[in-house]
């Protein structure tokens, strides 16, 4: 991969396993600060305020907080360790509720526990840390897979349009929607992409613009309601973006605003191509009316990116952080275990 892009370590583990540092997001693009959390609070503090995301990434912060606070647990009795243990889970659990991974990954953790109740904590905490690190791995050997299996649907020289941050920032390596043009930069594909600004968050443009052009990858930035024109002007070929939660018949949850872009590109004959590792996918989900969208501050709209409030006092904001793209307008669903197309009954298999 890119050296210069391989160099930011989104999420890991401190050297001496007592804290995780995460690269805060809020910061970029202006500049690039690691941040150190060694509690539950800021645990939860950096998922809910967006210091790290990316469903991938929020996951493995998650599976390395709920290790670093079991090591601060002062228990050598199984049941009272797991009782603390739980309650991390929780708290833990509680900061975002539309990204899947989040959850999965906290069970994975809470599952090894469960699993050796006759273990001593040293030891527990030795499997915790274990699992932690594997639930790393396995997203970092998962978003290579995701972006050579897209890599085989694309052609070089082609327009790409991306919506949200679904690259390096969001998960371990490569990313999701981003992996199959990080694959194909260093392929010699010569991708021109365009990213999404991405409202109300700018994920589009703080994110996604600013990895794309460290890596030197043909990158464009447009506002969110310039997909329609470029798309007409025939300047994008295919659409990719990531998810956060893919429902059981197929239905999408991710950034607010990509059900808009799935609509457009149906409107102009344009393939759309969901990326993202089956930990996405919810089959206790049915549908994506199932599925919990997180509405966030109102301030984010007025007030977070001006220097002085933008909406009249008073006004009524609706903020809701996701979105929903019917599985009828989407062209198929990439995962590290192959390529996914409708009905979409056979995702896990």
């Amino acid at each position: 991969m890119n050296t210069i892009i391989a160099a930011l370590k989104t999420v890991r583990l401190s050297e001496d396993a007592s804290a995780v540092i995460i690269l805060d997001q809020t910061r970029l693009p202006g500049e690039e600060v690691y941040v150190s959390l060694a509690s539950a609070a800021e645990v939860w503090n950096a998922i809910y305020k967006l210091k790290v995301r990316g469903a991938p990434a929020i996951g493995i912060a998650a599976a390395y907080g709920i290790y670093v606070c079991s090591r601060q647990i002062q228990a050598a009795a199984f049941d009272d360790f797991y009782r603390e243990f739980l309650k991390i889970k929780d708290y833990l659990a509680s900061s975002r509720p539309t990204a899947v991974n989040l959850v999965a990954a906290l069970n994975r953790m809470e599952k090894v526990v469960t699993g050796h109740p006759d273990l001593p904590v040293a030891e527990l905490l030795r499997l915790l840390h274990a699992e932690s690190e594997a639930i790393r791995a396995e997203d970092a050997a998962a978003c290579r897979k995701i972006g050579e299996n897209c890599l085989s649907l694309l052609k070089p020289g082609m327009g790409i349009l991306t919506h949200c941050n679904a690259g390096h920032l969001a998960v371990s390596e490569y990313g999701t929607a981003l992996a199959p043009v990080y694959l194909g930069e260093e392929r010699g594909y010569g991708f021109k992409v365009f990213a999404d600004e991405t409202r109300p968050l700018l994920q589009g443009a703080r994110l996604t613009a600013y990895e794309l052009h460290k890596a030197g990858v043909d990158v464009t930035l447009i506002c969110d309601n310039m997909a329609s024109i470029v798309m007409k002007k025939g300047w994008v070929q295919a659409v990719v973006v990531g998810c956060d939660r893919i429902a059981a018949n197929g239905d999408v949850a991710n950034k607010i605003g990509t059900s808009g872009v799935a609509i457009l590109a149906r409107h102009y004959g344009i393939p759309f191509y969901v990326l993202g590792p089956t930990s996405t996918i919810d089959l206790a989900c049915p549908d994506g009316d199932s599925i919990v969208i997180e509405e966030r501050s109102p301030d984010e709209i007025t007030d977070m990116w001006y220097t002085s409030r933008m909406a009249p006092e008073g006004v009524k904001a609706y903020n809701p952080a996701f979105d929903v793209t019917s599985h009828d307008l989407i062209t198929a669903i990439i995962t590290e275990k192959g390529i996914a197309y409708p009905p979409f009954n056979d995702m896990c298999k």
